[in-house]
């Protein structure tokens, strides 16, 4: 383990996010590094899902800083922010969300071409990943088309065809079966620490955490960063 650890990647302090009368965050802390995967448990309603919207910069805290590479997310302006999430994060979240009109590969192409990159450059990348998740045999395939365990690797293919330093999942395997799950997670960890993407992972499954490095447990809107790092 390196005993001279490069300053924090993301860091957030003293969260709080209030729904009406419920508050999903109540001063929550959280710290990842470049290239750590992290692993956010908690039961139902306890502020993970939340954690992570405010980390990624989809949902602004009420108070609270939150850092990314030295800059506040919440200081910047949509644009900013959407920029950001484009071009240096990616999203893995339950249920895939491809875009059921186009074939797996279109999907996972889909942030490249957003980003400007040429469509036969764009498309080469995405045969890429999707042979490295294990589904190029499905690339013409629509998202309608495949198994469920299958449209996920798709969906973790598109998150990380633009390289990118930051991972967001929220309950990657929520939707899949063990045997799938476990796929998926070998999958998307192995991926991520080849490319040396940070990877901050939403789940409620201690099998799905086991794959971490760390773990933060978030209860009552609070987080408590867990002992032993792998």
């Amino acid at each position: 383990m390196n005993d001279n650890p490069s300053p924090a990647l993301l860091t957030a302090s003293d969260l709080h996010k209030q729904y009406g009368s419920t508050s999903a965050l109540d001063g929550a802390d959280f710290t990842i590094n470049a290239g750590e995967v992290v692993a956010v448990m908690g039961p139902s309603g306890s502020g993970k899902s939340t954690l992570l919207h405010c980390l990624a910069g989809i949902v602004p805290p009420d108070s609270g800083r939150v850092t990314y590479r030295g800059r506040e997310l919440p200081a910047l302006s949509d644009a900013e922010r959407s920029a950001l999430r484009r071009e240096e994060f990616g999203f893995v979240f339950q249920f895939g969300q491809l875009v059921p009109e186009l074939t797996c590969e279109e999907n996972v192409a889909l942030p490249l071409r957003l980003a400007g990159v040429p469509r036969k450059r764009a498309e080469a990348r995405a045969e890429e990943w999707l042979a490295r998740l294990e589904v190029a045999d499905i690339a013409a395939k629509r998202p309608g088309q495949v198994s469920g365990g299958q449209g996920q690797r798709v969906a973790v293919a598109r998150a990380l065809v633009n390289d990118p330093r930051m991972l967001f999942a929220d309950e990657p395997t929520g939707a899949l079966d063990s045997l799938n799950g476990e796929r998926v997670m070998r999958l998307l960890v192995s991926a991520a620490r080849d490319t040396g993407t940070a990877v901050v992972l939403v789940t409620h499954e201690t099998r799905v955490a086991a794959y971490s490095d760390r773990e933060v447990v978030v209860r009552d809107g609070r987080a408590r960063d867990l002992a032993g790092a792998v």
